[in-house]
């Protein structure tokens, strides 16, 4: 259990700012930061940072709260894990108690939560076997060193080594108390029905471990070193509840800071690629490894930089997986280049082979935008022929065809006929049918897209609709925001007196015997009335370390504001700021809460009706209720 002054000082520690600032591209705007939803697909800001709040809001998903908020929700991090997270970033060290769990205690523990533990143990594991073992230095250590790494970067990458005997991890993760259901479900052993003592599934290999964007072992890859053994060269974890290869990508997590720095990513092929590039200084760079490029991992890349160049061998293969690769970036809006390596050199030797100065300044000059890119592998190939030159360029327009900016598009039409010497209308007119083309191919999927948006849009509709829930939020947002905040009012004799906006809202709920319909909401309420009772006016400042993100994401509501995500001084709009008009603006939502709460009691009591009974002390209810709606219908300048 984390103390609660730990928890104060990881509060007052870590920057909003900095913590989002891994996850997404953020730029000035004003005393905010503004960037694009990682949760959302958009293509115009509306995810905003608050430096000075110390608070974030998605306005495009209607997520928002603090950074220990944003990374349980980017991370699928719980509270606690959160924490530790941000306070290993800022060096902040958290107590706890070092024990081995009980079979009870691991039981009690969520699946999930014991995936991340086997990995972390296998982790620890095959990183000792490659450094302190007399086997792993001898094979998996010396592998590393023919390959010509620094023990830094063995170090910064986690490389490790599985040994040759077949069951010695799960061995000693049975020892441990691990059972052989979470070890099979983690894909790290596997149990055949006349092995009771299990067989590791990576044994007699180098280890390199998959982790999450923020640092979490999620998997492993694995490479053979011996030649006279027929089984494949790679082989990868399997798909299990916290790994899944579609979405991540080997090296984001070393490599997103320079990503971001440098605005650009290189893309590379396997685990190799990436080590070595990091090893000749070039840590801009990930790797699709496992899988071909997905749209999931394009998006990785899209938090932190729209500008990839794809960096490839340059083998058939190579080639034919990195056109599929341009589409895909082009359709999800990233500016591309492609740089294919001179015959028998990839990312890895070449980066061996030369200082970074000449790895980078060779990566900048020879690499092609996509057009020049296909061009010369598709033209190359066809020839003198007429016909594959024509279905070449086909090929080439259809790739324009996945931009979706229409200003790129043309830039783009332009460049291919000057370099072919076609009129720009034909190309035009064959990229409307390569466009109609993949409209058609991608109608399912935005069908689908269409449908759960709908759905998104029903749910959120619900407290909008309701004109009581509607006021409710208000006035704790207004408590949250203004709490402290001094009202000066005048009593029913005229006389001068002051409260504070808490106060007014409190005695309003009291006195009108309002009850608070949201649970969100009833927990806010109900700390803010502790705090009086302990003379204290708990307000947004007192919420910030509250130990709940539900109400993290509330204060994040009511703290940044829509217009927020827009830069209305260039149009010369200002507003009045909301401190100027807060005691108009409480009276009004006071009355007008009232007057939905008047509303709702006059509708239970409607429906409380029986036919077969005496009702005439409802109907009197409801009419002095009526009575009351008007008056204050009156009092808000309402025309029925």
């Amino acid at each position: 259990m984390i103390t609660k002054e730990t928890i104060d000082k990881i509060f007052s520690t870590i920057r909003v700012e900095e913590i989002i600032g891994e996850y997404v591209q953020l730029k000035r705007a004003g005393s905010n930061f503004k960037g694009l939803s990682p949760f959302h697909e958009e293509k115009s800001p509306s995810f905003v940072v608050s430096p000075s709040k110390q608070i974030w809001k998605d306005f495009s998903s209607g997520k928002g709260g603090t950074a220990i908020s944003f990374l349980m929700e980017i991370e699928n991090f719980t509270y606690p894990e959160a924490l530790r997270h941000a306070a290993k970033k800022y060096g902040i060290e958290i107590e706890e108690n070092v024990r081995e769990y009980s079979e009870e205690e691991k039981q009690s523990q969520t699946e999930r939560d014991l995936l991340y533990k086997i990995h972390e143990v296998a982790n620890d594991f095959f990183q000792e076997q490659l450094w302190e073992s007399e086997e792993g230095r001898a094979i998996g250590f010396s592998y590393f060193k023919e390959r010509e790494l620094r023990d830094d970067i063995i170090k910064k990458f986690q490389l490790g080594y599985s040994p040759e005997k077949k069951n010695a991890f799960t061995e000693f993760a049975l020892e441990k108390g691990y059972s052989k259901e979470i070890l099979e479900k983690s894909g790290l052993s596997i149990f055949p029905e006349n092995t009771p003592s299990g067989i590791d599934r990576f044994r007699d290999r180098v280890i390199f471990p998959i982790h999450s964007f923020s640092g979490r072992v999620l998997g492993f890859g694995a490479r053979i070193l011996k030649n006279n053994v027929k089984t494949a060269k790679y082989l990868n974890s399997p798909e299990t509840e916290i790994y899944h290869k579609s979405n991540v990508l080997y090296g984001l997590n070393q490599s997103k800071q320079a990503i971001s720095r440098k605005n650009l990513c290189l893309l590379v092929e396997g685990y190799m690629d990436v080590v070595s590039l990091h090893q000749s200084g070039i840590e801009n760079v990930v790797a699709s490894s496992g899988t071909s490029l997905t749209t999931e991992q394009i998006k990785l890349i899209k938090r932190l930089t729209e500008n990839v160049t794809i960096l490839f061998d340059g083998d058939n293969a190579g080639i034919k997986a990195s056109f599929r690769s341009i589409d895909m970036l082009l359709s999800e809006g990233m500016n591309i280049r492609v740089l294919l390596f001179p015959d028998g050199d990839d990312p890895d030797s070449f980066a061996r082979k030369h200082p970074q100065e000449f790895v980078e300044n060779f990566i900048d000059k020879e690499a092609k935008d996509f057009i020049d890119f296909k061009a010369e592998i598709l033209l190359k190939d066809a020839g003198d022929d007429p016909i594959r030159k024509a279905e070449s360029i086909r090929d080439i327009v259809k790739s324009v065809s996945f931009v979706q900016n229409a200003l790129k598009r043309e830039v783009y039409l332009k460049e291919v006929s000057n370099k072919f010497g076609l009129s720009e209308q034909s190309l035009f007119n064959e990229l409307q049918i390569q466009t109609n083309v993949t409209q058609q191919e991608s109608k399912p999927a935005i069908a689908e897209k269409k449908n759960h948006q709908k759905l998104e849009v029903v749910r959120e509709a619900t407290i909008s609709v309701n004109p009581l829930l509607v006021q409710e939020e208000k006035l704790v947002d207004l408590m949250l925001k203004y709490g402290d905040f001094v009202l000066d009012r005048k009593d029913a004799e005229g006389n001068d007196y002051k409260i504070t906006v808490i106060e007014e809202i409190l005695n309003h709920l009291d006195e009108d015997d309002c009850e608070i319909q949201l649970d969100i909401n009833k927990k806010i309420v109900s700390e803010i009335k502790e705090g009086i009772l302990q003379n204290e006016l708990r307000s947004g400042n007192f919420f910030f370390d509250f130990m709940d993100e539900e109400v993290s994401g509330k204060l994040a509501n009511a703290l940044i504001e829509n217009y927020q995500t827009s830069n209305w001084n260039k149009y010369n709009i200002y507003f009045s700021k909301e401190e100027e008009v807060v005691p108009k603006l409480v009276s009004d939502i006071v009355l007008r809460h009232k007057r939905e709460y008047i509303v709702k009691l006059i509708n239970d009591l409607k429906n409380s009706l029986d036919d077969e009974a005496d009702n005439t002390e409802i109907y009197q209810k409801i009419i002095l209720l009526t009575q009351l709606k008007n008056k204050l219908d009156q009092e808000l300048f309402r025309i029925l």
